[in-house]
């Protein structure tokens, strides 16, 4: 890596003060190097190394801040421990804020006075973004959703090829009138997914479908846009998050639907139900709900029937920390697995506090740390193995999939499930 151009070094220092709030300035200012966060994040727990510590991660983007924006900081930036955005900082920025973070929260829980570490952290991706430093992965990623409508370039042609083949098995399953309708206009619900669902994991679309079919819900699936992801909240473009995240609002105007239903993904959920409508500055003028929301009212409701004995095995919950810790439906999740599954073991610890995966934050996506991810992971894999359960439900396919290959990793012998697919295996119909 070259020395940044001064141009570059400029596009970053705006971003921390064209448009800078006091909330920004407020966490960078906050850290009190209590060390707290030390052992609450896996890249720490894992390594023991101090550039893993998410205070430090805090005090890079602070330093940066200190030496261009503070007078002491360009007069005198070694009194405050300043650091310029040269190569070396660069580097280190990426590694770490890129490389070393999930942005999963679990920090923030344990912090003593709440600095908001994600959002710091992001902040620095932003600035990263706005010099060009994005990975070449996670970077290939958000282009192929802004050039084709998904992040795994799906060509349409394979993605109907799909959902046809999973509607012909769900018709020989249980009748003729069970659809997995397509671009249907005038119904209640858009339907999305996480494109790794049409390509590894069909049968979960399949398991929504007869979710739907035994609701009578009157639903749709795009082949225009149906991703519910949005790499670009963990690139730290803001405006490609804006372009993906207003192809799927467009959408569901186009096809005049009331509901938009977020698909089994956590990150997903966060960036179009919480983060789009700062990026779109408009309050959605429809419904937005999770899946796991929807099976709780259909279950509540008697709009579906379920029988929990029809699945007979021992399982356990992966909490996704957008869904759990960051987006508050730990009761909602529980509700519905507890209807649909015989014995429920938790992980210790659960909730709003388990353990991150070690595949969000774009980590699934930057193939550069695929060994330190998977290094991470087994604080998980060691959760897992203690429950002695037999299967792990998640509503999130980044984590079923960093599941699956954490399975294979550390020999777990486990199935990796989405809800929708346990719900459906326990529906009377």
């Amino acid at each position: 890596m070259t020395e940044p151009a001064p141009e570059k070094v400029q596009k970053a220092i705006d971003i921390l003060t064209k448009f800078t709030d006091s909330k920004l300035l407020t966490h960078l200012n906050a850290c009190v190097h209590c060390g707290l966060c030390e052992t609450s994040c896996l890249f720490y727990k894992t390594f023991q190394e101090s550039k893993y510590i998410p205070g430090k991660k805090v005090d890079m983007v602070s330093s940066i801040y200190r030496r261009y924006c503070t007078l002491l900081g360009r007069t005198a930036p070694k009194l405050t421990h300043a650091r310029d955005l040269d190569e070396a900082t660069i580097t280190e920025m990426v590694d770490s804020l890129f490389g070393a973070c999930t942005m999963c929260g679990r920090c923030v829980k344990h912090c003593s006075i709440g600095v908001d570490i994600p959002f710091v952290v992001r902040t620095g991706r932003r600035m990263l973004a706005a010099m060009g430093y994005v990975p070449q992965s996670l970077q290939a990623t958000v282009d192929a959703a802004i050039q084709t409508g998904n992040n795994m370039a799906i060509p349409t042609e394979d993605f109907v090829d799909t959902i046809e083949w999973m509607q012909e098995d769900l018709q020989d399953e249980i009748g003729e009138d069970a659809v997995i309708p397509l671009n249907k206009e005038g119904v209640d619900i858009l339907y999305t997914l996480n494109p790794r669902e049409p390509k590894f994991f069909p049968l979960s679309i399949a398991a929504a479908a007869k979710i739907f079919y035994a609701a009578g819900a009157s639903w749709t699936l795009s082949t225009e846009m149906y991703d519910v992801t949005n790499y670009g909240y963990f690139s730290g473009n803001d405006e490609e998050a804006t372009a993906i995240a207003k192809h799927m609002f467009d959408e569901v105007h186009k096809l005049k639907c009331n509901t938009l239903v977020l698909g089994e993904c956590g990150h997903g959920s966060r960036a179009l139900r919480w983060e789009a409508p700062n990026y779109l500055k408009s309050h959605p003028d429809f419904k937005m709900v999770t899946l796991i929301e929807v099976l709780e009212d259909y279950i509540k409701t008697g709009r579906i029937k379920v029988d929990k004995n029809l699945n007979t095995k021992k399982y356990t919950i992966h909490d996704p920390c957008n869904i759990v810790r960051n987006g508050g439906l730990y009761n909602s999740l529980r509700y519905v697995t507890r209807q649909v599954v015989p014995e429920l073991v938790e992980m210790s610890p659960t909730g709003s506090d388990n353990f991150c995966c070690g595949g969000g934050g774009g980590m699934l996506a930057m193939s550069e740390y695929n060994e330190r991810r998977l290094k991470v992971g087994q604080i998980k894999a060691d959760q897992i193995k203690a429950t002695g359960a037999q299967v792990v439900i998640t509503p999130c396919h980044n984590c079923v999939d960093q599941l699956n290959q954490l399975n294979h990793e550390y020999k777990l012998n486990v199935e990796i499930k989405s809800l929708a697919e346990v719900v459906a295996d326990a529906l009377v119909l």
